[in-house]
Formats: C-alpha cells, structure tokens, sequence
C-alpha cells in the first residue's frame, strides 16, 4: 500500500509516604503532571529538586513512546521530550534538541534518540549529567541496513496518505507476543502514522554514526536497556556497550522487542527511576 511503511490521555494518582508520617501525592493529566508534596506538618511547598530528564525517541516516535515513563518518573523527574522532526543532518538535531533543553540534564535516547545522545555528547558533553540508551546501538549503518533504509524511503510517496508502520515492519518492532495486542498496536500505528511521510523521510536519511568513540570514555552513571527479542538493534549490541562501559547498568526485558518504553513499561519505569535516583 502506497505510503504504508513495511518490512490518550492517562490520569494517575500516586501517593508515597514521606519521613515523619507526611505524604506526596502526585497526580498525572495526559503527558503533563501536577505535583503536590506534602510535609511532616500537612503543609504543601513547591516540588523543586526534580531531576531535568531529556527523553528523546525514536523514528517516526514522538511523546507517545514515554508516555508511561513521563506519569511514572513526574515525582523525581522534570521531564521534556526532544523534538527531533526537523533537522536534516544529526548534528543539526542535536543542536535543535539542545536549543529547547534545560542547561544541564539526564539524557535517555532511544533507537534513534540514541545516536542523538551520542551527538549530544561530542557537542555539549558538560551539560549531560548521566546517560541511558534503551534499544539503540553504537554502530554506524552496515550497507545491508543503509540499503534497507534507501529501500523503505522510495516506497513512501508524496504526496498522498501516509499509513505509518505497515504489518511487516511491526512484526520487526514489536514482540511476537504482543502482536495480538490491538491496544499497542494501534497506538505504535497511531504514532507514526501522526509523524507523517516527511519526518520518516527526513529521519530515515540521517546518518546512523558509529558511537564507540563516545562509550569508550564515558564515566558519568549510564543505563543500558534492550528487548531480548529486539530485532531492530538485538541484545548482543546492547551487551558489547555494556562491556565497553563496565560500570554501566544492563537491564534486559524478557518477551520484548525493540519498543521497549511501550511494550513494558513498569520494567522501564522502574529501571529508570534506579538509574535517576542511583546517580
């Protein structure tokens, strides 16, 4: 099918016990929040000691990827979602992102948002106070894989109506386990259809660069979190950056493919608030 890639709000109220018999209570709207702390004496002051977390997603991805991890992480972290649709060299989005981002911040790229926070790294790396790349690799595209993407880029035909991910392409993507799951699967579908013809053009053509150079002499906390199924960017990647990294942090996710964010998002919640409390 001509332009068809192949081959909602959510309110949730958490309350936590502080020291001394208070609480927190955090309350959640769409992809924003509003965030109540409560003291020992029952007064409520301003939450200001919130990590600055910098999300930066995939292709044809954009908030919807972190949705779950935006309401999940609000009461420890500031978060904000690069926007990575417009620049059409890697350094030029690199550049874009750091021009929207908070001075200093901890950086999650994933996929494609993980190359970014390797660009982001060579060209401001004092402003990135720690690192988690989620089913993203350090290696530049092999010729097989730039020749897919020149493949999948003169399918999409402009103009007309762009479909996003095609059944083909999400068998790639998703776990074998999930593709039963309307749920995920429309809203993966809904997400990079929204995204349209013009960014997944734009993005596909970016070049992928090789990232060892950055990993190599990175000291600074970093999470690394893979799919055990991703076929996308498989497990042995995510492994040789762990071992290039040996004080890096490798969390697995069983019965999961590339989108990890979407596909279990609790486990990436909870590995995520480790690393930002952990640093």
């Amino acid at each position: 099918m001509a332009g068809q890639l192949e081959g909602g709000g959510d309110h949730r109220i958490i309350e936590a016990r502080c020291g001394g018999g208070g609480s927190a209570t955090v309350v959640g709207i769409g992809h924003g929040c509003l965030v109540v702390l409560w003291d020992w004496r029952g007064h409520n002051t301003a939450m200001t000691d919130r990590i600055p977390l910098l999300l930066l997603p995939g292709l044809l991805n954009d908030a919807e990827l972190w949705r779950a991890q935006l309401a999940d992480l609000a009461d420890i972290a500031d978060c904000s979602v690069g926007d990575q649709t417009r620049g059409e060299t890697l350094q030029a989005v690199a550049e874009d992102v750091l021009a929207q981002a908070p001075p200093r911040f901890a950086l999650a790229g994933f996929s494609l948002g993980g190359f970014v926070a390797h660009q982001i790294l060579r060209t401001a790396p004092e402003r990135v106070m720690q690192l988690a790349l989620i089913d993203t690799s350090i290696h530049a595209d092999s010729p097989e894989r730039a020749e897919q993407r020149r493949s999948q880029r003169a399918s999409v035909r402009l103009p007309g109506k762009f479909h996003g991910f095609g059944d083909a392409l999400m068998r790639s993507y998703i776990d074998a386990s999930r593709l039963d799951d309307y749920v995920l699967v429309q809203r993966v579908r809904d997400m990079t259809a929204r995204l349209g013809a013009e960014v997944f053009l734009r993005q596909s053509a970016l070049e992928r660069r090789d990232g060892h150079d950055v990993l190599a002499g990175y000291r600074d906390p970093l999470l690394i979190v893979c799919g055990a199924n991703d076929r996308i960017t498989p497990l042995a990647v995510s492994e040789e950056m762990h071992a290039l990294v040996p004080h890096s942090q490798l969390v697995v996710m069983p019965d999961c493919g590339h989108l990890a964010p979407m596909e279990k998002p609790e486990e990436v919640s909870a590995a995520m608030r480790g690393w930002l409390l952990a640093a």
